[in-house]
């Protein structure tokens, strides 16, 4: 199949799956975001279990990968909404972004924010550029560059998915970062296809594609930089449309879930257990002062919704404790490990 075919299938399914989000879009918008930002960080090795990942949104800091992940998700938003705010890209939207991802990285946390001002490398050893997989431009070179990048993420000349997949290896290929590049310049496809308007109401979690195919991903970019863009152009298309397509279906059954909630508890109308069905669809981790502030009910009715809603299961609490307790709704944190699933499952040869 050609690259124009395999890009124009993928933009058709992002419109068909970005628009099943709308109307849910702040759900659903942190929602993708979050499975987007997990499997980036997969990427680079970063891994923690779904119910490690969903303690850190609640500020817990125990797990140092559960953590980043989040940090990932915090970056990823910054970046898109940062770009959709001013309908185009500025260097310090992606310098927020890093700063976003890096700045409670007790190593890294003193470049969060910077451009590099060090030589790097891909591959190797930590002291030796010797028989590395690819060594970036000199420090000295990266503010040109980048400004030469942005340039060519604010054209609106370029087919949509070259331009992302490109922008993306060139972003890679000059490492402007001391750490992070990678989920950075995952995060820079989301905020180009927003840009273009090709996503108004989701993020298009692609990352669970390129993590199915990672090896695929890192031989792809090694060509881009010997000069074809045709496979990484490639990959990202397959890993676009594979992602949009499984996103529906998951669209489709959290779009579902407030009306079967409604549905089996049948709350009485103003009830706790009625302020906190919609609330755990928008905000699917809270802790127990967030749950009180939203049910809108006394203490006592909060703590007996909060007990309905565990004993059927709708929600689960996570950290083991008698104070400081957290809950997650139990069938969208099972979601988020389904559906990057599902994505890997679809880009398997």
């Amino acid at each position: 199949m050609s690259t124009l075919v395999l890009s124009e299938q993928s933009l058709l399914a992002v419109a068909q799956a970005d628009t099943d989000a709308e109307g849910h879009s702040a759900a659903l918008s942190r929602f993708m975001m979050h499975t987007e930002s997990v499997a980036s960080s997969k990427i680079e090795r970063i891994t923690a279990t779904a119910t490690d990942y969903a303690r850190a949104l609640a500020g817990n800091r125990s797990n140092a990968s559960a953590t980043s992940m989040v940090a990932a998700s915090t970056a990823l938003h910054s970046l898109v909404s940062g770009v959709a705010e001013r309908g185009r890209f500025g260097l310090d939207d992606l310098l927020d972004a890093h700063r976003a991802l890096m700045q409670d990285d007790p190593l890294e946390r003193t470049y969060a924010g910077r451009l590099r001002d060090t030589q790097n490398w891909i591959g190797g050893s930590d002291h030796s550029p010797r028989d590395a997989l690819h060594v970036p431009p000199a420090p000295e070179r990266v503010p040109a560059l980048m400004d030469d990048l942005i340039v060519y993420l604010n054209r609106d000349d370029i087919p949509v998915m070259v331009q992302a997949a490109i922008a993306h290896a060139q972003f890679e290929s000059i490492h402007a970062f001391t750490d992070g590049n990678g989920r950075i310049g995952r995060a820079l496809v989301s905020a180009a296809l927003h840009r273009r308007g090709v996503t108004r109401n989701a993020v298009v979690p692609l990352a669970s594609g390129l993590l199915a195919r990672r090896d695929d991903y890192f031989a792809a970019l090694g060509a881009y930089r010997r000069g074809d863009p045709t496979p990484l152009i490639d990959l990202f298309a397959r890993s676009v449309r594979a992602a949009a397509l499984c996103s529906r279906e998951s669209i489709a059954r959290i779009k579902a879930l407030p009306a079967e909630w409604d549905a089996e508890l049948r709350p009485r109308a103003g009830s706790a257990v009625a302020a906190l069905i919609p609330a755990f669809y928008d905000h699917p981790v809270m802790s127990a002062a967030e749950i009180d502030r939203r049910s809108g009910s006394s203490e006592q009715q909060t703590y007996r919704a909060i007990a309905q809603l565990a004993d059927r299961g709708f929600i689960q609490e996570i950290t083991g404790r008698k104070r400081d307790r957290v809950w997650v709704a139990a069938e969208l944190l099972a979601e988020l490990d389904d559906l990057d699933r599902r994505i890997q499952a679809e880009m398997l040869p």
